[in-house]
């Protein structure tokens, strides 16, 4: 991947894609447009040499899979040449039978900008020209009507892919911030391009492969990885209205269990509340009755929290693969790191084939992102429920030592009493979100496909339980702020006043009851935005400057 420039004037962007290195914080970021896309000269080499491949196939009169034979269950029926081009654009229409509510405009630009990655690895036997004309679209957001529902996850994404593809043959419908949604030819005209117009192969090589499922599960790990970092700050300032101690997060504890994320996170919380290097007027007040510990939800956050970072990770390790793999049916050799060996038993020789061979196997099988994404549901999900036992710690004033639902005159006002419940409703549907898709299989196209992923709706389930665990810390973001407020005039360390002139910015204090949602709104927004890291990495950075002059920093 390289990044470059249109012209100085214009300053417009690209990614250069080469089917090998994009990475889940570029596929987000082409996603919302910030991006053109180019090929490289090295990825559009590739795609020639694999087209010859098919166009030698053709030409030879082989019998192929998907070049010129029916699919799935049909795939011993031989198709004549003169019918080729029905063949792929049939396979098409068939194939788009997806339900559901569209896809955004974000997502489907993450959708098509995978496939132009996969397909730019030379894999799959498309035309340069046909790959010419999907950059083109993209650049341009010509993005189909793509149903968010109907991929199983094995045979790849196949009815999103096919109306992702659908668009762009100029059939059905299709948007661009210029036409709106409407019918697919005319938006392709009205911004000057051709439909694709398929050759063999082509069809089956535009939509075999998981691009939805990875497309959706970079977004879910990129926000999983966001809101986490945030959460650390977010319990960090729970901890302190709670006058909590902050001996669990000893370097020493952290050294005899060292998992990578549990010692990230107690870092974090070192670097926002070390009071040898931050003052804190309420750690000074509270320091005759500092507590010899705190419950779980405030001492255990490296371990709960530092899990779901390592999970993330991981996820993100397995998503990154995914997005630079070919996942297609049948592949196509182009180059000669990949040698096919044939074995002639009479002479006892082995031929290694270079670049006449088509392989049918399962890489387009979703269970490497569909088992990934599960697991990431599933580790990120703990930040919220931790989240929201810690907002039932600041609410409930036998725990908090703070008035009942953080607001004065109880009784008249009810506070963040029903904010809690939100938190709570939506940590008991993160519960059900939680249980795996992956673990489920239903045989499909006449038990040719007989086991599936069910990727797809894992994506799905992912991405909604990332945003419940945004709005619960949003929640007890501003639960904190306003038990901080309830503490006045004492003050917190410099790097979680900021945090609270930040919300302070979006959402002023309760002094009584008012609507609360467009506040959870608000500060839900600062999440999704980063803004609470932003505003507090740079005192990280000097704390870890501070510390590393002392040997005391261990990330």
């Amino acid at each position: 991947m390289s990044v470059d420039t249109k012209s100085e004037s214009e300053q417009i962007k690209f990614i250069s894609l080469d089917g090998n290195s994009l990475s889940t914080e570029e596929l987000v970021a082409l996603g919302k447009g910030l991006f053109g896309i180019k090929l490289t000269p090295e990825a559009e080499d590739g795609v020639r040499q694999s087209r010859e491949v098919i166009d030698n196939i053709i030409k030879q009169n082989k019998v192929v899979y998907g070049i010129n034979t029916g699919f799935g269950k049909f795939a011993n029926t031989v198709v004549p040449q003169d019918q080729l081009k029905e063949l792929q654009e049939n396979l098409i229409r068939s194939h788009a039978a997806g339900v559901g509510s569209p896809l955004s405009p974000e997502r489907t630009r993450m959708l098509l900008a995978l496939r132009i990655n996969v397909l730019a690895k030379g894999y799959s036997g498309v035309s340069l020209d046909t790959l010419h004309r999907m950059v083109e679209a993209f650049n341009v957001s010509c993005l189909s009507y793509v149903p968010e529902k109907g991929t199983v996850g094995a045979s790849g994404d196949l009815a999103p892919l096919s109306h992702l593809t659908l668009g762009l043959m100029g059939e059905g419908k299709m948007w661009s911030p210029s036409t709106g949604w409407a019918d697919a030819k005319f938006v392709l005209e009205a911004h000057g391009l051709k439909p694709l117009s398929l050759g063999p192969k082509e069809g089956l090589a535009l939509i075999n492969g998981t691009q939805l499922i990875t497309c959706l599960g970079a977004e879910a790990v990129e926000r999983a990885q966001a809101i986490a970092r945030q959460a650390d700050i977010i319990a960090a300032l729970t901890l302190q209205v709670l006058k909590g101690t902050t001996k669990a997060f000893d370097r020493d504890i952290q050294a005899v269990r060292p998992h990578p994320g549990q010692i990230e996170v107690a870092w974090r919380f070192r670097s926002v509340l070390d009071s040898d290097v931050f003052t804190s007027e309420i750690t000074e007040a509270n320091r005759p009755y500092e507590k010899v510990q705190d419950a779980y939800t405030l001492r255990c956050c490296p371990q709960v929290h530092g899990v779901a970072n390592d999970t993330i990770a991981f996820v993100k390790s397995i998503l990154t693969t995914e997005m630079n793999s070919a996942t297609d049916n049948p592949i196509s050799p182009q180059c000669p790191c990949i040698l096919h060996i044939l074995f002639y038993s009479r002479e006892k020789k082995l031929v290694f084939a270079k670049r006449d061979l088509t392989l049918s196997g399962g890489n387009f099988h979703g269970e490497y992102p569909a088992k990934a994404l599960d697991f990431l549901a599933i580790g990120v999900h703990e930040l919220a429920s931790i989240s929201e036992r810690r907002i039932e710690r600041l609410c409930n004033p036998s725990l908090s030592e703070l008035p009942a639902f953080l607001v004065s005159e109880g009784g008249l006002n009810s506070g963040f009493m029903i904010a809690h419940c939100t938190a709570a409703a939506l940590v008991s549907e993160n519960k059900v979100l939680c249980h795996p898709s992956s673990v489920d299989s239903l045989s499909t196209s006449a038990a040719t496909e007989d086991h599936v992923s069910m990727g797809g709706w894992a994506a799905r389930k992912a991405l909604r339980v990332v945003e419940h665990v945004e709005q619960v810390l949003a929640i007890e973001l501003l639960a904190a702020c306003q038990a901080l407020e309830l503490l006045r005039p004492l003050k917190t360390t410099p790097p979680l006043e900021a945090v609270h002139q930040l919300v302070r910015s979006v959402v002023r204090p309760w002094d009584k009851d008012r609507a609360m949602h467009p506040d959870i709104e608000a500060a839900h927004r600062l999440l999704l935005e980063e803004k609470v890291w932003e505003v507090v990495h740079p005192f990280m950075e000097q704390y870890r400057e501070g510390s590393s002059s002392t040997k005391g920093a261990q990330v």
